[in-house]
């Protein structure tokens, strides 16, 4: 489970994934790790395990990360091959959710690829791509269930018609993330892993000035985004870049009060990234450590339990839960027991966000 940052040349893409990569913009325990070079697991910001630290006083403690792709700049023809195309497409196809970085501020020192600043059309440049791509996949999967359905197969021809209706959407240049479907046609469509449907967060690289409050091209590109149901966030990446470089914690802080900031804004695209993958957190706590696990949202106890270790999957004989909130107000696990507020449950219980677990098992 990744996220890919896509964009334009020179639109502040590469400098952003710097920025996510330097772990000193969250804490500086907590070391960034290059897996390749265009790769990086980021910690996930959450002041739920910060407070935990706090409570517990561990050993150690271990986040919750993600995976972040810096994915090679984009050019008009990309499908056809042109530029890195082919590698571009390959590379988002292999991540789950994208993040796509607009340039929303003027800088005569900073050549935009297409000559001006504007965001709206460099968003479609890199959305018409991508939709002749997904035809180009659409076509092919047609053909496959015309041929399954020669015989009168039902299923395939239902196929073929929900196919050949998407690729009318495609045509009027509108990606697949927004096309209407049931159940049946959302999971053919899972299958087949359009790129215009893996979700998507936009984040407006904006100036110094506009940190705070956007710009007018921030507000435009959430004009333009509104019926794809994905979210916008504004920083200054060049200012991001700066803050980051800073080796001193007070230092950090006392820039983001200058620019009325009270955190760095890449924080804000990390847990928005770990969201656009539906993911969610469950923690243990004890002396030894206090940890963050990264778990789908939907897991199961036994599922969330064999994020630690199959085993206590396979052997799964309870969870015991306390909410995050109870452990906080009543300060201990101890006094949550006295309380009779930690709960006890089977199999079926869906972990929720923020749970404090322990399983018991049997190998």
């Amino acid at each position: 489970m990744k996220c890919g940052i896509v964009g334009l040349p020179n639109v502040g893409k590469s400098t952003l994934f710097n920025c996510l990569s330097n772990a000193k913009a969250q804490s500086a325990n907590f070391p960034f790790c290059t897996i390749e070079p265009n790769v990086g697991t980021v910690t996930v910001p959450d002041p739920r395990l910060y407070k935990l630290e706090d409570m517990v006083k561990p050993q150690r403690v271990v986040p919750a990360t993600v995976e972040i792709v810096d994915i090679a700049g984009l050019v008009k023809g990309a499908s056809k091959g042109e530029g890195l195309g082919n590698q571009f497409l390959g590379n988002i196809r292999e991540c789950s959710a994208i993040i796509h970085v607009l340039r929303c501020f003027e800088n005569d020192n900073i050549t935009h690829v297409e000559g001006d600043v504007n965001p709206i059309r460099d968003k479609e440049i890199i959305d018409i791509e991508l939709q002749l791509k997904d035809l180009e996949t659409l076509e092919k999967r047609i053909d496959k269930h015309k041929k399954g359905s020669k015989g009168g197969n039902k299923v395939e021809l239902q196929h073929v018609q929900t196919l050949e209706r998407l690729k009318s959407y495609l045509e009027e240049g509108k990606s697949v993330r927004t096309f209407e479907r049931n159940n049946d046609e959302a999971a053919l469509l899972k299958d087949i892993q359009f790129l215009t449907d893996k979700p998507i967060l936009y984040v407006c690289n904006v100036d110094e000035a506009s940190a705070r409050e956007g710009n007018d091209w921030v507000k435009k590109v959430k004009e333009a985004v509104a019926q794809e149901n994905a979210e916008v966030i504004y920083l200054a990446v060049a200012t991001e870049a700066d803050i980051a470089e800073l080796e001193d914690y007070e230092e950090r802080q006392m820039f983001l009060e200058d620019i009325g900031l009270d955190e760095p804004g890449v924080n804000k695209v990390i847990r928005a990234a770990y969201d656009l993958l539906d993911l969610q957190t469950y923690f243990t706590a004890g002396e030894k450590e206090v940890r963050a696990w990264t778990i789908q949202k939907g897991f199961t106890a036994p599922q969330a339990a064999g994020v630690i270790h199959t085993d206590f999957e396979k052997g799964f004989i309870r969870a015991e839960v306390i909410k995050y909130k109870d452990y906080v107000e009543l300060g201990s696990e101890s006094a949550v027991r006295d309380s009779g507020k930690l709960g006890i449950e089977g199999k079926e219980y869906t972990v929720q966000d923020g749970d404090i677990m322990h399983f018991r098992f049997n190998v």
